[in-house]
């Protein structure tokens, strides 16, 4: 495991685009992904589509650790 960002590719409306992320984000993102039932591309162009003026890499760690802080809460 690398603490680097490494590239990804992803298709968002039909476009191909690439995103820089750490391979523990990656596996978190993927994780989440599934548990949601959803498609890695749709779910990467939902976060897109509400990510304001912030980087897409940069929305996916907040939701990714948004949900993380979530399911800690539950545990407490």
């Amino acid at each position: 495991m690398t603490g680097r960002p490494v590239k990804r590719s992803l298709t968002l409306k039909g476009h191909r685009t690439s995103v820089s992320l750490e391979d523990t984000f990656w596996s978190a993102f993927l994780t989440l992904t599934a548990e949601k039932g959803k498609k890695i591309n749709g779910f990467a162009a939902e976060i897109d589509a509400a990510r304001g003026d912030i980087g897409l890499a940069s929305a996916i760690r907040t939701v990714v650790l948004t949900d993380l802080q979530g399911k800690l809460k539950q545990q407490i």
